[in-house]
């Protein structure tokens, strides 16, 4: 074994920072023994010194970020202060001063992954973010390592633990979203201002970087359609078991059947209970994978918190000084397919609308009219008159695969019909 340590400085001491550097103290021998070579943090960049962080020698401790990465001596620089500025300086400079990078910066690799990717090769470093995605699960490895042989044509997951919780709680007490999302954020499941998490935010830039490892093209944040779930209602989750599924907030990225395409999209959409997502429950994460050899794989486990996300940073911490000792850099990027990215107009799935009709003979011929003159095949359809009267009726249609864009011109179409009193909601209907 080299005795000569690896240098390492630390960018962010919070919740997984303060992680990172107890586990490299604790398990300091265990992690010598797996590189090959003592790893010695040699510098923690905070933005309050001030603050009494525990393990920690505060000589380690500075607010010169850029100093830091500047030193030359150091060979792997850690990001977990998150944000674009100024994360994405601090990486490049210390890819020009001679360090690698681990990161967990989801929304940075999402926004401008291909420049880092580039800069990383230009000065021979490595750039891992396993944590950037879906915390502790071994994800990004699998992909762009286990199967960089196979074909992969779908990634569907949930990969925001937030989101999870309120609509597992949803469906499992009947709460409305209000209530399960106060809940989530006493328990300290979601932020003061829950905006990234619950308007799909998080989940997007997650998409972006599984869409552009799994089909090797370049998928940015703006290629990711977004719809949030601060609309679904309890109604909804009525809905869906009444068809044996549950909701879920998902991101999914698929290969067109013709391969000349993807997509990358996140939104809420029914699951049939048969599928192995509708069983993940609380703030756990879960991602589905479809490829040509290795068939269907799901990846489960703990998607945020300190030490899960900590413990995905130190397994890149490992994986890099092992290529610094060896002389040598792991997998980049992948792009070589330069697949264009649809647009969710071309998305095709099925739909569940929720129609406000009146109770009246005649309605659902007029409503399939309208269905079949937009090209889309109507699976089911349940029609309930109202308890309380009123001349009004419940009206659910359950579709066929449909693109989006036909889907819309049949909803605007039906809006114009003077039996139909309103469109409730509607859902896609994911996971056959």
């Amino acid at each position: 074994m080299r005795t000569r340590p690896l240098k390492v400085a630390l960018l962010g001491c919070g919740v997984v920072g303060s992680e990172v550097a107890r586990i490299m103290t604790t398990h300091a021998d265990d992690l010598a023994a797996r590189i090959g070579a003592p790893v010695e943090l040699t510098g923690v960049a905070v933005r309050r010194p001030s603050k009494v962080r525990e393990g920690i020698d505060p000589d380690l401790v500075t607010t010169d970020a850029t100093a830091l990465v500047k030193r030359g001596d150091i060979d792997v620089v850690v990001e977990v202060i998150g944000g674009i500025e100024p994360a994405r300086s601090l990486i490049t400079t210390a890819f020009e001063h001679g360090a690698s990078v681990v990161s967990a910066n989801k929304a940075l690799l999402a926004q401008d992954g291909a420049a880092l990717h580039a800069a990383a090769e230009e000065h021979g470093r490595d750039l891992y973010y396993e944590a950037a995605v879906a915390g502790a699960i071994p994800l990004i490895r699998p992909l762009r390592e286990s199967l960089a042989g196979d074909k992969i044509n779908r990634v569907m997951g949930i990969v925001n633990g937030t989101t999870n919780y309120i609509l597992d709680k949803m469906d499992s007490t009947g709460a409305g979203y209000q209530e399960a999302l106060d809940e989530a954020t006493a328990l300290g499941y979601a932020e003061a201002d829950p905006t990234a998490d619950v308007e799909g935010f998080d989940a997007a830039a997650k998409a972006a970087i599984l869409a552009g490892i799994a089909f090797h093209t370049r998928v940015r944040l703006d290629d990711v359609y977004r719809e949030g779930m601060n609309e679904v209602t309890s109604a909804d989750f009525a809905s869906a078991k009444a068809m044996g599924c549950t909701i879920k907030l998902l991101a999914i990225c698929e290969r067109a059947a013709d391969g000349g395409s993807v997509t990358a999209r996140v939104h809420p959409a029914m699951i049939p209970l048969s599928h192995p997502l509708a069983s993940v429950r609380g703030a756990y994460n879960a991602v589905f994978v479809e490829s040509d050899a290795a068939g269907q794989l799901m990846f489960y486990g703990p998607g945020a918190g300190g030490a899960p996300t900590a413990s995905a940073v130190l397994g890149d911490l490992v994986a890099v000084c092992r290529n610094k000792l060896n002389g040598a850099t792991g997998p980049g990027d992948s792009a070589y397919t330069q697949l264009p990215v649809s647009s969710m107009g071309e998305v095709v799935t099925r739909y569940h609308i929720s129609l406000d009709v009146a109770d009246k003979p005649g309605v659902l011929a007029q409503v399939a009219t309208v269905f079949a003159e937009h090209g889309v095949s109507i699976d089911t359809v349940r029609q309930q008159g109202r308890q309380d009267g009123g001349g009004e009726a419940s009206l659910v249609v359950v579709t066929h695969r449909a693109s989006d864009a036909s889907l819309n011109g049949t909803v605007e179409a039906l809006r114009s019909l003077d039996t139909v009193r309103g469109v409730a909601s509607i859902m896609r209907v994911e996971g056959e």
